[in-house]
């Protein structure tokens, strides 16, 4: 495929890219050197997973989650030269904060990284007298500037939208509770100022068996001609735990809380052995996605199995016809 028909947004030459191989009738296949980045790429590094990265200058930079040698969870900056191989600094990142409180930082893990106007805005599930949603921003991916967290606890997986939506900057999340949650519906969320966040909608809940448990969302929603295309995970409760899978809908480009298509299977489910097996069993969490609006070529950056980052490829317009067909709307 060589032509795109779907994607609004801009000309990303240089994405990370692997065709389908002979045979692949997937809609979403893996990148066949996965993992890209191990879980010792740093000295201090137990694992690296579950990490978010833009094109930056001509080439990428990424926030990553980097739990240490002591189980920490702590954010590390990393930069590419083709997306692929990284080199990510050994010390976590320094948020600069004015009020002390706020930047009393406990963990952060799971990062999104989003671009909105003139800067990079980072948010991440952030510790305060629970989980919340931490956000930052970054022009340099040297110096990141903390802001107040958006949410009260409990709450996980916040996702901006990367511009705003009737004048207001945009946020989905899944609010939850203070463990390894056992529930999780997606909702909206809006603000005048990155600051103070209202005009709460719910998105959608668990529907099919393979998210029947909980649902977040993944990487940066991709505007396209069909709506937003969001690509999110989905949670399977098994006899031997959780199965984290990646599904996607398509939500209305002027009101994202309602659901245009939802595909009724998964995408990608934890089948490869660096995806079933680590720090944490059958795992694939998407927290990033690269788009090139010339070609439909969408690459996903995904945890496999809490334990290292791995690529999977799509096309735009093949994905939402797929994600059309199997709709469960």
């Amino acid at each position: 495929m060589t032509k795109n028909t779907a994607i609004i947004g801009t000309s990303l030459p240089n994405i990370p890219w692997e065709g389908r191989k002979e045979g692949c009738a997937d809609v979403m296949w893996r990148y066949s050197a996965n993992p890209i980045i191990p879980r010792n790429a740093i000295p201090s590094s137990n694992s690296i997973f579950n990490s978010a990265v833009v094109p930056f200058e001509g080439k990428f930079a990424g926030v990553f989650r980097c739990d240490n040698k002591q189980r920490a969870m702590r954010l590390h900056a990393g930069k590419s030269e083709d997306g692929i191989n990284w080199e990510i600094k050994p010390e976590p990142i320094r948020f600069i904060c004015e009020d002390e409180e706020v930047g009393n930082f406990v963990y952060g893990y799971d990062p999104r990284v989003c671009w909105i106007e003139d800067r990079y805005y980072v948010t991440w599930c952030n510790g305060y007298h629970g989980p919340t949603i931490g956000v930052a921003y970054t022009y340099d991916f040297e110096k990141f500037y903390q802001l107040e967290n958006a949410f009260l606890p409990f709450n996980r997986n916040g996702v901006l939208f990367p511009k705003k939506i009737n004048g207001k900057f945009a946020m989905l999340s899944r609010p939850s509770d203070n463990g390894h949650t056992p529930f999780g519906e997606i909702f909206y969320s809006e603000s005048p100022d990155m600051e103070h966040w209202g005009h709460h909608r719910h998105v959608m809940k668990p529907k099919q068996p393979w998210e029947y448990t909980k649902i977040g969302a993944g990487p940066i929603p991709i505007e396209t001609k069909e709506g937003w295309l969001l690509i999110y995970h989905g949670v399977l409760t098994s006899c031997n735990g959780f199965v984290y899978s990646m599904g996607a809908a398509i939500l209305d480009l002027d009101q994202p809380w309602k659901v245009r298509y939802r595909c009724d299977k998964y995408l990608l489910a934890p089948w490869e052995t660096y995806e079933c097996v680590g720090d944490v069993p059958n795992v694939a969490f998407p927290c990033a996605a690269l788009t090139d609006a010339d070609t439909g070529r969408i690459t996903i950056y995904y945890g496999g199995a809490d334990t290292v980052v791995c690529m999977a490829h799509t096309y735009a317009d093949e994905l939402i016809e797929y994600i059309k067909k199997n709709s469960s709307i």
